[in-house]
């Protein structure tokens, strides 16, 4: 099985992220140089040079909009440039919120416009293919000083396509198991199990099919790697379509199931706070948040059963006709910098860096450590955290999906 998260034989947390740590943006941390510029490729940008509107779309729930207002546009003010106003929409959860930010790129190309509304987006990996191949995003990441921080495996490929230079992870994130300790006396050590209290407890386990979320998307996936077998086939390839045959009676047995369906990501941590359902899948991140809001009931807890559930980056990519392009580049810059990973990415949102995690987690307080490791430990993480399989696989799985009766 190819692990996503591995335990150095140091302090460090994950193999996947390996130590390299540049001068922080000289803009954005005094100390880390004295020039007034930044250097975006062979150019010069000033800092005071950089100003107007920058259009950021932003695919997800609305964790990730507000993100992007609330937390990075005034750090950004203050520690970049006080005349960039950043103008932020969101797309809506899920992979249907990336699609929405290519769909309006893709129109705009066929107008022939000259440049774009969109400087930057925030996007699934579902959608890159499209990105690239439409020649709809910049080759950005070579062109900044924070580049060295990148160094996740899934920052070159994404679901079996090169995406090497046009991405830079925001986050990773983790689709788990949420369960009632009340009602529930220990957790779910593997798939069959869950499948079999399921069984029992009819209604009781809430999902959102594959539909305003991708933790529904999550499960779906994972449920197929357990009862196929064929995970290290899906995330490797070369494709093959007789692996899909399978999928069908996969499918029909899942939706056999006695579930309750949730209205999206939030859907379901609503009616796990309710008591309503007693077990769901749930993003990590969203679930600890959420916990350090008391907006969920304490006793619920994580579990991440075996052979494991699927997890993912959201990327930052520039867009090829971007209106602001030296906005654009700072921003980027800025998002993939120490001070935004570590406050930010780790502290608020307890999300797993984007970036090498040696450069964020010597910063972070012992209680964000802890919050990310607290249900489900470092090696349950290493041994049971999987990819998503490649493009065209999780396209006719989700296809599948919808059209088993």
């Amino acid at each position: 099985m190819l692990k996503v998260f591995t335990l150095m034989k140091t302090k460090s947390f994950f193999i996947m992220y390996s130590l390299s740590l540049v001068c922080l943006f000289s803009v954005i941390l005094a100390g880390c140089g004295s020039s007034e510029n930044s250097a975006v490729g062979d150019k010069k940008v000033s800092s005071g040079s950089i100003s107007g509107t920058l259009n950021v779309a932003v695919a997800g729930d609305t964790n990730m909009t507000e993100l992007m207002t609330k937390d990075v546009n005034p750090m950004f003010q203050d520690k970049v440039s006080k005349d960039v106003k950043i103008n932020v929409f969101g797309t809506g959860p899920g992979d249907a919120g990336s699609t929405a930010i290519y769909s309006k790129l893709k129109a705009q190309k066929d107008a022939n416009k000259d440049t774009y509304d969109i400087d930057v987006a925030i996007v699934h990996q579902s959608v890159m293919d499209k990105l690239i191949d439409e020649d709809l995003v910049e080759k950005w990441l070579p062109l900044v000083e924070n580049k060295g921080n990148v160094v996740s495996e899934d920052a070159k490929n994404s679901l079996g396509k090169n995406v090497d230079g046009y991405v830079a992870p925001l986050f990773h994130s983790q689709v788990a198991i949420a369960y009632n300790s009340e009602k529930i006396n220990k957790p779910f050590t593997s798939f069959a199990e869950l499948e079999n209290w399921i069984k029992a407890n009819p209604n009781k386990f809430g999902y959102n099919g594959i539909k305003n979320g991708a933790s529904g998307v999550g499960f779906v996936t994972g449920y197929t790697y357990y009862k196929t077998g064929d995970y290290d086939k899906l995330i490797k390839g070369s494709f093959d379509h007789n692996l899909e045959t399978k999928w069908p009676a996969v499918m029909a047995e899942l939706k056999g199931l006695p579930v309750t369906y949730t209205n999206g990501n939030n859907g379901t941590l609503d009616m796990l706070n309710r008591g309503e359902i007693d077990a769901g899948p749930v993003w990590v991140d969203m679930f600890n948040t959420w916990l350090a809001q008391g907006r969920i009931n304490k006793n619920v807890q994580l579990c991440l059963p075996s052979p494991g559930l699927p997890g993912q980056p959201m990327y930052v990519v520039i867009i090829k006709k971007a209106a602001n392009r030296d906005a654009a580049l700072a921003l980027a810059n800025f998002l993939i910098s120490k001070e935004v990973q570590s406050s930010v990415i780790v502290e608020k949102y307890n999300w797993y860096p984007g970036i090498d995690s040696n450069v964020v987690m010597d910063v972070v307080s012992d209680k964000a450590k802890q919050n990310l490791f607290k249900n489900i430990t470092a090696d349950v993480l290493n041994k049971n955290a999987q990819l998503f399989p490649l493009d065209q696989y999780f396209k006719d799985l989700k296809d599948t999906y919808e059209d088993t009766k």
